[in-house]
Formats: structure tokens, C-alpha cells, sequence
């Protein structure tokens, strides 16, 4: 596929064209508003699909690649041996690799589920459709984004539409989901900042000489910042040619993972940063939990390993029993929780923590076979949790609750819904042949390999799912019947789509897995030899 096609940019930013669209159509006009929202959501999705389609599967390393110049800052400094110029250079930057395609994929597919299920919205639509495609822009950024300081804007684009999302379209408490929301989340990104900044200014530094003389630049690009973290001798610059030399000792190391650590745990979430989590589950609208559990949890993941995983491997390494012993403690915590609550989409919200340990396990295994089924969690969970919670919001407008004690022999009144819900029951718990048995099974066999006594422990967390995700789909399926409201109608047309679309890749990833498993082999297999390689050589 030609370059000049930019087709990253054209998936990242096709969502503000409707956007522009909207700003223009009257606010009362609710049905336009809602169809052309909906059909800008397919534009990305669309180009995502091509994406995938022309994507190399044999090759390990970044592809689609764009680059342009977009921001300098010169920067006062005296003149040293040479060179006469000093600045800060950020670069738009976008490419996509087996750990990124997938994910973009997966947002696309959310996205336009979401819009769907924004049907539910009863107010202020116009605003309301604004955010929710400024959000899918930022989603996308997010996983494409190959500076740091474009990946920080990105990160920063999806919290100031999230906060108002809940803020406004929420329920009853949702002031103060969105303020817990902002705060965390805004506390992650203040780490996750003074972490980027530390390092662009030690191993983002490059030399470029012209006309005019030599200029020594800082850049957020990843790639270089990669290739000096592990250079043995600074190759750019005489280090005593500077009075901030490239170097960074240990205790830096360890320092910047730890922040990583905790600046993407909190998004994760990793336990104890999981509250906010749970007020925006529970207050949310049904289709902006859906991005929220299906997209933006994974964002987490995603930065952990990008930047906490492959920037520090000999630190992550060392701590590979410790994201075990996390991951195990999210499975568990997550698991036994669940089973106690009496409001659904709290059951949901807590089996999103238990699920995300599952994926922690999965990048602690530090092997192929683990990190592929980390991912495969991702994409899987991605799937779940969005189909669940767009179910929540189809029995929610139907009964006005989501209380498991008011809710019983739905399988009567709404068959089809019940049905769906069956399904996604059977995922969640990790069926055969559904996605969820494909990357959970990969997950603990790649961990076994690495820590047997944990593996088994965090198996008995597969065993709580089931338990506690039969308890709530079965007690509201076929459970003793409640006095519902009179006229419950089954599922329309515009909540049917989503479903089924929802419900054939989750069938489709759990029957052909390899149809994600191949794109993502060749990057996660070389992710598992650098990470190795550095490890034994001490960085």
C-alpha cells in the first residue's frame, strides 16, 4: 500500500470530520445528529479493516509509517565544541505494529457499537456525539503515536471528553464518577509526564548538521529513545562535550519503571487503583462504559508494555515475580468481589478487574506464549465487556434496574436479549470455543512455564468467574420471575446489530484465532528476544 496514502492519519482523524459536521447541524434535529454520528464511526472502521488486511504479518517491526516535523523549541545554551544550536524537536509520528493493529481494529468495532447503543441517550445530542467522536480520536492517537508528546496529547484527549461524558450523560452519582475519574486519572498522567520528560532529555537527544553549524535536539521519538537507553557508548556526542550528558544509572531505571508502573496501573487498573473505576462502571451510560471497559482499560496495558515493559526489561524482569503476585491479587480480589454484589453492572465491574489480572499474568510470563495471550485478553475482554454492558443498557431502558434481586425470567419476555446474554456469559467464563478460553488458555500455559505455585493459585480465580457469572446471567435469565414493567419489548433492530456483531467475533476469535494470533506472533516474538537479550546483558 503507497505511503502517501496516510491511512493511520486518515482512521485517527476521519472522526473529526463528523465533528465538523455536527457543529453545523441544528441542535433539534436529534435523528441527524444521531445518523451521521453513526456513519462517521464507520469510516474508521472501515479503513481499520483495510489496515488489518494489508497489514505484512512476517514482518516483527513498525509499519505505515508517517513522520513529519511538527514542533521545535530552541533552547538557551552556550556553545560547546561545535555545536551552536540546542532545542526540543516533537514529531508527528504514526505507525502501527502486531501489538497496535489489533487494538485499533478493536476500537473501531467498539466505537460504532457504542454509537449504536447511544440510542439510549436522551439529552443534548449534539454535545454528546462531539465528545464521543473527539474520544474515538484520541483512542486511536493513543495506539499509533510513535513520540512521546504525541502519545501524551493523545492520552490527554480521551480523559476531557470521558469526564464530560460521565459528567453529564451519567446517572445519579455521576459528579462524582467523573470527579474520581479526572483526579486519578489526571494524577497517572501527571507521573506518566514527569516520566516522558526525564526521558527526552536524557536518551532522546540526536545531532543534525547543516549549513549553519551543528545543533544537538532532544525528541520524544521512541524509536531513538529505545536505541540509547541500551547503548554501551553515547555514539552522538562526546559525553563531556555537555553539561547534561546522556546517562542514566539504575536507580533511574528503576525509578522511571516504577512510575510507568504506576502511571498505567492506574488505568489498568492494577489493585489498590481501582475505585475510580468502579464509580465510573456503576454512574456511566451503558455506551460509554462500553469504550470505557472495551477501550480506554486497555490503553493501560498497552503503555505498560510500550513503555514500562520494553523501555525497562532488565527492571521488569526482575520484578517479574512481583506483576505475578499483582496480577494473581487483581484476579482473586476481582473474582470474590463479584460474587458478592447484588447490582450487575458492579458484577461486571469488578470481573473487568479480575479480567485485567489475567492480563497482567500474561506479560509477567515474560514469553511469547504468555505476552500473545495477554493481547488476545485485550482484544477478548475488549469484545466481552463492551457486548455485556450494552446488554446492561438494554435491560436497564426495559426494567429501570440492573439490581440482580429485581431482576428474573427475562428468557421469557425478552428471548433474544436473554440469549445474547447467555452467550456472553459463556465468553466471560472462558468457554471453548469462545474468545475468552483462547487467551486465558494461552495465559496460564505461558505462565506455567515461569511460576507454577502462582499459575495454579491464579487459575482458582477461572473458577470464582464461573460462579459468579452464572449466578448473574442465569438468575436474570431463568431465574423466578419478576413483576417487570407491562409492553417489554425484545431487542430492536438498532440494539440487534451491535449484539450480533459483538457476539461473531467473539465466536469468530475463539473457533480461528489465528486470525489475531498471526499479525501479532512476529511482535510479540521479537518483543520476547529483545526483552531476554537486554536482561541478560544487563541493559
Amino acid at each position: 500500500m503507497p505511503d502517501s496514502l496516510h491511512l493511520l492519519s486518515l482512521i485517527a482523524f476521519s472522526p473529526l470530520l463528523g465533528v465538523l459536521i455536527l457543529l453545523f447541524v441544528p441542535k433539534n434535529q436529534g435523528q441527524w445528529i444521531k445518523a451521521i454520528a453513526i456513519i462517521t464511526t464507520l469510516i474508521p472502521l472501515g479503513l481499520s479493516a483495510w489496515l488489518y488486511a494489508a497489514f505484512n504479518q512476517q514482518v516483527a517491526g513498525m509499519q505505515f509509517k508517517e513522520e513529519l516535523s511538527w514542533i521545535q523549541i530552541p533552547l538557551n545554551h552556550e556553545v560547546l565544541n561545535g555545536i551552536t544550536s540546542f532545542f526540543f524537536e516533537f514529531k508527528y509520528m504514526m505507525a502501527v505494529d502486531g501489538l497496535s493493529l489489533p487494538l485499533v481494529f478493536l476500537t473501531a468495532l467498539v466505537a460504532s457499537m457504542a454509537a449504536l447503543a447511544s440510542v439510549y441517550i436522551k439529552k443534548r445530542w449534539k454535545s454528546y456525539y462531539i465528545l464521543f467522536l473527539l474520544l474515538e480520536t484520541g483512542m486511536f492517537g493513543v495506539f499509533m503515536a510513535q513520540d512521546l508528546f504525541l502519545f501524551f496529547v493523545f492520552f490527554e484527549i480521551t480523559i476531557i471528553p470521558m469526564f464530560f461524558l460521565i459528567g453529564i450523560w451519567g446517572y445519579m452519582d455521576r459528579e462524582r464518577a467523573a470527579n474520581k475519574f479526572l483526579i486519578y486519572n489526571g494524577v497517572g498522567s501527571a507521573i506518566m509526564l514527569i516520566a516522558f520528560l526525564i526521558l527526552v532529555s536524557t536518551a532522546g537527544f540526536g545531532q543534525i548538521s547543516n549549513e549553519t553549524g551543528n545543533s544537538l535536539y532532544y525528541s520524544g521519538d521512541i524509536s531513538v529513545i529505545t536505541n540509547h537507553l541500551f547503548e554501551t557508548e553515547n555514539s552522538y556526542v562526546n559525553a563531556e562535550d555537555i553539561q547534561n550528558p546522556f546517562y542514566m544509572g539504575a536507580g533511574m531505571k528503576w525509578t522511571l519503571f516504577i512510575m510507568l508502573l504506576v502511571a498505567f496501573g492506574i488505568k489498568l487498573p492494577i489493585f489498590p487503583f481501582h475505585t475510580w473505576m468502579l464509580k465510573v462502571h456503576t454512574e456511566a451510560p451503558p455506551s460509554i462504559v462500553m469504550i470505557h471497559s472495551g477501550i480506554l482499560l486497555k490503553m493501560g496495558a498497552f503503555g505498560l508494555i510500550r513503555f514500562g515493559i520494553l523501555l525497562f526489561p532488565e527492571q521488569a524482569t526482575a520484578w517479574a515475580t512481583v506483576l505475578t503476585v499483582l496480577g494473581v491479587v487483581n484476579i482473586l480480589y476481582g473474582a470474590i468481589l463479584a460474587f458478592v454484589q447484588k447490582d450487575f453492572k458492579l458484577v461486571l465491574a469488578y470481573s473487568s478487574i479480575s479480567h485485567m489480572g489475567i492480563v497482567l499474568l500474561g506479560i509477567a510470563a515474560f514469553n511469547t506464549i504468555g505476552m500473545e495471550g495477554a493481547v488476545f485478553q485485550l482484544v477478548s475482554h475488549g469484545l466481552i465487556s463492551a457486548l455485556m454492558f450494552l446488554l446492561v443498557g438494554a435491560i436497564y431502558e426495559r426494567t429501570k434496574t440492573t439490581m440482580l434481586d429485581e431482576l428474573g425470567g427475562l428468557a421469557r419476555t425478552v428471548p433474544f436479549i436473554s440469549g445474547i446474554l447467555l452467550v456472553s456469559g459463556m465468553a466471560s467464563l472462558g468457554l471453548p470455543g469462545l474468545s475468552g478460553f483462547i487467551s486465558e488458555f494461552l495465559v496460564f500455559v505461558g505462565l506455567f512455564q515461569t511460576a507454577k505455585i502462582l499459575t495454579v493459585v491464579g487459575t482458582l480465580g477461572v473458577i470464582f468467574t464461573a460462579v459468579y457469572i452464572l449466578r448473574g446471567v442465569l438468575g436474570i435469565t431463568y431465574g423466578p420471575t419478576k413483576v417487570l414493567p407491562e409492553g417489554i419489548r425484545d431487542a430492536r433492530l438498532v440494539e440487534a446489530i451491535p449484539m450480533i456483531t459483538l457476539v461473531a467475533f467473539i465466536v469468530v476469535l475463539g473457533i480461528y484465532p489465528a486470525v489475531l494470533s498471526e499479525p501479532l506472533h512476529q511482535t510479540v516474538n521479537g518483543f520476547d528476544q529483545f526483552i531476554h537479550t537486554i536482561a541478560k546483558t544487563g541493559g
